[in-house]
């Protein structure tokens, strides 16, 4: 290898990792444990064109550039359509799971997620929970990461202190959280009359906490 390849390396390693930096910040900014599989897919796709293109330099700059670019709109658009419409957002980036419910086990949805009792008891010893006892609620977000609610010691009844169930997400009433709460569409769109709101598609998120406590939050709302 030559003096002129060696220096056509280092300056495509240096351009294309400014590049990839600019392009990765262009797309939001995410923690590795938040990224979405989508989004996982595109960093992958991204990285393997910038490899491909400093490794052989019989390829142009384009030949990287233009790809890298096309994948940078696709996660744009991809992300503006999951905004958009819940049910491309729930396929595409998953839904929480609720893996202990009441402290509870729910080995249907652990199976549903291929979640195995190793997992569970590695990400509760993880989160310094010493034993499933003291879990009252533990969701599995949709990156993987085990959220953990513990029991109130003070209580004998599970307080599940933070736990949100959102119950209008986009204009649209949330079935499941309906089912948690032995509830019906009536009674949503009742409360939310009493609050002061003539419908249920103008409420761009609500939700409803263990202590009752609603928060409601209007579409396109001014601040």
């Amino acid at each position: 290898m030559g003096v002129e390849e060696i220096l056509a390396i280092i300056l495509r390693t240096i351009f294309y990792y400014f590049l990839v930096v600019i392009i990765f910040r262009m797309m939001g900014k995410r923690e590795v444990g938040e990224l979405s599989l989508l989004d996982i897919v595109v960093y992958i796709m991204i990285a393997e064109v910038a490899v491909l293109t400093i490794a052989d330099l019989e390829l142009s700059f384009t030949y990287g550039l233009i790809p890298m670019i096309l994948l940078m709109i696709i996660q744009w658009l991809t992300a503006w359509v999951s905004l958009k419409s819940p049910l491309f957002r729930a396929w595409f980036e998953g839904k929480p799971s609720i893996i202990i419910a009441q402290g509870k086990i729910d080995e249907n949805e652990m199976k549903k997620n291929r979640f195995n009792f190793d997992d569970l008891l590695q990400q509760l010893r993880e989160h310094g929970t010493e034993s499933i006892n003291d879990v009252a609620y533990a969701i599995l977000e949709p990156s993987g990461k085990l959220s953990i609610l513990e029991k109130n010691q003070q209580n004998v009844q599970p307080v599940i202190d933070g736990l949100v169930l959102p119950l209008i997400v986009d204009g649209r009433i949330q079935e499941k959280a309906l089912t948690h709460l032995a509830k019906d569409q009536n009674w949503v769109i009742e409360e939310v009359r009493d609050r002061g709101f003539h419908s249920v598609e103008e409420i761009s998120f609500c939700s409803i906490d263990v202590n009752n406590e609603w928060y409601i939050d209007k579409k396109n709302e001014k601040q």
